[in-house]
């Protein structure tokens, strides 16, 4: 069965739009700076990868009037959900058809809103109008209500590889017959409580991070949020079919807490698997979004997992030098920018490396023939997945 993507939308640092993105990817425009609309002590002391708007000024790019009061993540949602399923030229009747799935993903939810929850635990002053939106299905519920959707809806908190995960689980959903139409993607936005917890694991960089150099120093923590529709042959129908989910795997190395395992195991099986799925050999690999989040672990053992994968390592890049580590949402987010790297034939480099790991490291902007995209999320405690897009 061919399952086929058929709708993108995401927003992000570099850009309100999936168009905005592709032309900030292109120029080699990266969005981290320091935090304007953060609450914290360290908005002005690191780089963040921060959606230069206000809530209030995102409110204004819905075309939707909500039930109920919105979080930063729940707005992110919306936008980038609308844009997708406007792609894709969904009907209010088939997006609230039975057999439409909604699987969304987010490790921040409602705590954004961090000062609130405190005081509403604590029982101080009012109620805020958050208290409802504190867990990480808050945003997928809002939607579900929003658009009446009647399907399948779930929400996935497994760290980094969140929103890679929720595509997967879209892919099995369609691939078993429980839904023939999927909607999956994820979200996370910057909040004080991220913030603080990776400070304190000492990995978050005073500069532009620069993944897979020699000498790279940490992270930069971004926010986004992004949604790909998955369709089959049955109800895509005639529409445009941007490209093919060819596979996709799942593995977890249960190493250790917040490290992967420096003998790459979960990184090596989940990729095997997606190969596996897909009917491909590793040399057929065109280009490798990598997980790349400039930390020493994560970038190390990443690269230990390309020397036992392929021969010839193909050409690999983070995206993360663009838009920092969205967390939540940056399997999906990376999954729109390898969809659009397939449709347009480009691949997008590296920023601020200068002494890179390996001489397949793009550092420049090229075009080249691609056909098959291998796109990793790595998540705590090892839980790592590949999804794997061709040229439809």
């Amino acid at each position: 069965m061919n399952i086929y993507i058929t709708g993108l939308g995401c927003i992000s640092a570099i850009g309100n739009t999936v168009a905005q993105n592709r032309e900030s990817l292109r120029s080699q425009k990266h969005g981290l700076q320091y935090a304007k609309y953060l609450d914290s002590r360290y908005a002005h002391e690191k780089y963040f990868g921060e959606i230069p708007y206000s809530n209030e000024d995102l409110l204004k790019k819905l075309s939707i009037t909500p039930h109920t009061e919105l979080t930063r993540t729940d707005i992110l949602a919306h936008i980038a959900f609308a844009e997708s399923i406007s792609q894709a030229q969904l009907s209010a009747q088939e997006i609230s058809d039975t057999n439409t799935a909604f699987i969304s993903a987010s490790t921040v939810g409602g705590m954004c809103h961090t000062q609130e929850l405190y005081n509403d635990a604590n029982c101080i002053g009012s109620p805020s109008p958050y208290i409802d939106s504190y867990n990480c299905s808050s945003h997928t519920l809002h939607i579900a209500q929003q658009y009446a959707m009647r399907g399948i809806t779930n929400t996935i908190n497994t760290a980094c590889s969140s929103s890679a995960n929720a595509i997967l689980y879209g892919m099995r959903l369609l691939q078993t017959k429980r839904a023939t139409r999927v909607i999956a993607g994820g979200v996370d936005s910057l909040a004080k409580f991220t913030v603080n917890g990776f400070n304190s694991l000492q990995i978050i960089s005073n500069e532009p991070c620069k993944p897979f150099d020699q000498q790279r120093n940490g992270l930069n923590l971004g926010e986004a949020a992004a949604y790909i529709v998955m369709e089959t042959e049955t109800t895509c129908k005639t529409k445009p079919r941007l490209a093919v989910l060819s596979g996709a795997g799942n593995a977890s190395d249960a190493f250790h807490s917040s490290a992967l395992s420096e003998e790459a195991t979960g990184v090596v099986q989940c990729t095997e698997q997606a190969l596996q799925q897909a009917g491909l050999l590793p040399h057929q690999i065109d280009y490798i979004n990598a997980h790349g989040t400039a930390t020493d672990n994560n970038d190390g053992v990443e690269y230990k997992g390309f020397l036992q994968l392929f021969t010839n390592i193909p050409p690999f890049s983070s995206t993360k030098s663009y838009t920092g580590h969205t967390l939540g949402a940056a399997g999906a987010l990376e999954a729109v920018y390898s969809v659009l790297a397939i449709m347009n034939q480009e691949l997008y480099p590296t920023l601020h490396t200068t002494n890179p790991m390996h001489s397949s490291l793009l550092q420049k902007y090229t075009t080249q023939q691609i056909t098959h995209v291998l796109s990793n999320s790595y998540g705590f405690s090892g839980n790592c997945t590949s999804l794997l897009f061709s040229k439809a």
